[in-house]
């Protein structure tokens, strides 16, 4: 990877120019966000110079006003600095997360909301301005509500670390909002466990689950509930106003994106049908076709795309059988699926996972 190749993605890949689509394919975070990253990984010892010039990166791209950064380019980063600092528990510690993290004018609207739960949704709806490569979403729990956070969009394997301290530094955004410490009910990761999970259980104050169905960490009710001492609404809606237009800037607000994720939903339950997918964005199915020939795209093509875009993650992470991928994507049976892989990447899905784990960059790992 060099510099030369992706500098220009860096600079606005996602910005859309006159009559143009913003390439769905390409999924980025802010480089506001990987700076707090590398000042974190400076603070654990490791020489940020000497990482960005070994992972081919244009430090120069950081400072460019809004810029954008590939989520490959920083899973690259993450794995190297995980290989260099010869740690796998690499910033997992709540003074790296709370002293390092850069949420932004997302963060800023948060700290404006009324209760826990209330900055948390806004933490939803405008994480795509942080890292449009990440999805966060509140699932309501008898206890409480779990945060889950699931990353996709690139091509490499997401290395746990990276996951680990994204949620880490949820968990103690949510302590400054509300002024006070929180106790977790319970904290899942999809990763194997590690030879000593102490870490783990100190920096996130509760027993840690591993192998799991997802990454997520559940708060009880009473916590969603804290009323937030900087609450202040009229400021709120400012700050909503501006994430709204850099949503609008990277492509988040149109009919298209909103389908894949509702696509990307429901997927697991099986192939989703128009009408369906309609209904979820409460529209009507004649709305949302009209909507979609608006943007020149069939909602088959954005099925297909949002599928392609799923295996690439899925297939990324050896976890799962390659049956499993096929009933994820929602595929009736796995020939249809090892169909659709040839016609995606060139060749078949086994092949294709082969590929991705002999690479340079999944090694650094």
């Amino acid at each position: 990877m060099t510099s030369g190749a992706s500098t220009p993605l860096r600079q606005r890949g996602t910005q859309r120019r006159a009559g143009c689509m913003p390439q769905p394919e390409l999924r980025t975070s802010s480089a506001a966000w990987l700076e707090g990253v590398l000042s974190m990984f400076e603070a654990e010892g490791l020489d940020v110079p000497s990482l960005l010039r070994e992972a081919g990166f244009d430090p120069d791209s950081l400072h460019r006003q809004n810029a954008r950064i590939p989520v490959d380019e920083i899973s690259v980063l993450w794995q190297l600095a995980v290989a260099r600092a010869g740690r796998p528990t690499l910033g997992l510690h709540r003074d790296l997360a709370s002293t390092h993290s850069k949420l932004g004018t997302v963060g800023h609207a948060m700290s404006c909301s009324s209760s826990l739960e209330s900055a948390l949704v806004r933490l939803t709806r405008y994480m795509a301005v942080i890292s449009d490569a990440t999805a966060f979403s509140l699932h309501p729990d008898p206890r409480g509500c779990w945060m889950v956070m699931r990353h996709t969009g690139g091509s490499l394997p997401i290395p746990r670390q990276r996951v680990e301290y994204a949620l880490l530094t949820v968990l103690m955004q949510c302590q400054w909002l509300t002024r006070r410490e929180l106790q977790p009910l319970a904290m899942e990761f999809v990763y194997p466990a590690p030879a000593d999970d102490r870490l783990h259980r100190e920096a996130f104050g509760c027993e840690v689950r591993f192998n799991a169905e997802a990454n997520r960490l559940l708060l009880s009710s009473a916590d969603m509930a804290t009323p937030l001492p900087t609450f202040h609404e009229t400021l709120g809606e400012m700050q909503e106003h501006l994430l709204d237009d850099q949503l609008d800037l990277l492509g988040q607000t149109t009919t298209s994106t909103l389908v894949c994720a509702e696509i990307a939903r429901r997927l697991q339950h099986g192939e989703p049908r128009r009408q369906d997918v309609a209904s979820g964005l409460g529209l009507a199915e004649r709305t949302l076709q009209r909507r979609l020939q608006e943007e020149s795209v069939s909602f088959q093509s954005l099925l297909d795309r949002t599928r392609r875009e799923l295996a690439k993650q899925y297939l990324a992470e050896d976890r799962h059988t390659l049956t499993d991928v096929a009933d994820m994507l929602g595929f009736v049976d796995t020939s249809n699926f090892f169909r659709a892989c040839k016609r995606w990447f060139g060749v078949p899905p086994a092949q294709y996972r082969a590929r991705l784990w002999d690479t340079p960059a999944a090694l650094a790992a």
